[in-house]
């Protein structure tokens, strides 16, 4: 019996890669256990650890006061150049 060389080269290294990646892909599905006692929490002015990021809604109200302001500047001034200067110039200004 006459062995077959046309891809039989690389049949175990397939295997081997599939068998690899089966497992990186168990390994990486799998939840971390819940009884660790190192947690991972980014605590600013010793905040809550429960709240692991107190500075995300520091930051977002800050974003949202800001983007207001700046809302309100440019309708402001939309209003000016629409309304305000026509109204000058009814007038006779």
């Amino acid at each position: 019996m006459m062995y077959q060389t046309s891809g039989d080269i690389y049949y175990p290294l397939r295997v081997v890669l599939f068998i690899g990646l089966l497992s990186m892909g168990y390994m990486l599905s799998r939840p971390n256990p819940a009884n660790t006692t190192d947690k991972d929490y980014i605590l600013m002015d010793g905040g809550d650890p429960h709240d692991p990021m107190p500075w995300q809604r520091t930051a977002s109200r800050k974003a949202v006061e800001r983007y207001a302001a700046a809302q309100d500047r440019k309708w402001r001034r939309w209003n000016e150049a629409m309304f305000e200067r026509k109204a000058d110039a009814d007038k006779g200004v």
